[in-house]
């Protein structure tokens, strides 16, 4: 079993250098015995990028994203900074892709916003025929990708591509096409009713092999319960007004994102684990570990490192 962290978690304030303290926090992680870092997109900064950077300075540690939205990227873009992470760490990376919120970032770009399903269709046959080391040669409902040069990198093996999948034609899709899901906020009763059937049953009849379930889950070992959990409610209040999270809440039978963070002691964190793992996990990735103080967050992944070797 994998246990891994996303970044960022939590801020430094002395800080100067956003990208310094993302690589001293990938260190620290790969210290604490964690298996694997995931960097989350923001506006500010390119997430591929970064994993390509803090790969190559970190060399003991899984690399990817969660998540880079596909909108408004082309996949010829995000396929090229990916292999570009792949070659630069050896093999280490994986490339966590999402759908985005429509309702999000459509506003934000300005750009329209194409049909979600089929545009994740066709967007993975392209990443896949790139990172099988095949050229492209696509004219899909939503683009076409026919580049005039290579678009295939020497040097970059081929990537592993999990997709932030949550409802069950996006399931499907990415069982059939991809290599896991990376769930956040699907609580266990989700990740095992909603999430982990579709998937499982689309790669079997899809002849793939057996998908990874990735559940991102918020997590603080922490003395101070009170305030990491009014953080988390604040924090967290975005997601519940996105329809695709507000049904894996609905589905848990809790009414906000801060229900499903773990805050607590060491055995208090276990025990919420556990009940991912049995749901179906494959892998966890400890999310909002920086809820709390500095010396929170290197608690919680000091003892995520020591849990990752006895599960």
């Amino acid at each position: 079993m994998t246990i891994g962290v996303t970044l960022p978690a939590g801020g430094n304030p002395s800080a100067h250098n956003t990208v310094d303290e993302l690589i001293t926090q990938a260190h620290q992680a790969a210290d604490a015995g964690l298996g694997s870092v995931w960097f989350s997109q923001l506006f500010g900064y390119d997430a591929i990028s970064l994993a390509g950077l803090a790969g190559r300075e970190v060399p003991d540690i899984e690399i990817g994203t969660s998540v880079v939205p596909i909108y408004p990227r082309h996949p010829l873009l995000v396929a090229a900074l990916a292999q570009t992470a792949q070659a630069a760490v050896g093999g280490r990376f994986t490339l966590g892709i999402g759908l985005g919120a429509k309702e999000f970032l459509e506003p934000v770009y300005g750009l329209p916003y194409a049909p979600s399903i089929r545009h994740l269709r066709e967007y993975l046959t392209v990443l896949r025929t790139v990172f099988a080391g095949e050229e492209p040669r696509f004219d899909g409902d939503t683009f076409a990708a026919r580049p005039p040069f290579p678009a295939v990198l020497p040097g970059a093996t081929e990537t592993s591509v999990i997709v932030a999948a949550l409802g069950p034609q996006a399931l499907r899709v990415t069982g059939e096409l991809a290599d896991g899901t990376l769930t956040f906020l699907a609580g266990p009763k989700a990740l095992s009713t909603l999430i982990a059937p579709v998937l499982n049953e689309a790669a079997a009849k899809a002849g793939r092999p057996a998908p990874r379930v990735i559940a991102a889950v918020s997590a603080v070992v922490t003395d101070d319960v009170d305030a990491v959990r009014a953080n988390a409610v604040e924090k967290l209040a975005f997601y519940g007004d996105l329809p695709s999270y507000r049904r894996l809440l609905d589905a848990e039978g809790v009414s906000h994102g801060a229900d499903l963070t773990l805050i607590g002691d060491e055995a208090t964190v276990e025990a919420g684990i556990r009940r991912y793992v049995e749901a179906g996990a494959t892998e966890i990735v400890a999310s909002q570990t920086g809820l709390g103080s500095a010396e929170d967050r290197l608690r919680t992944w000091k003892f995520l490192g020591e849990l990752k070797r006895r599960l």
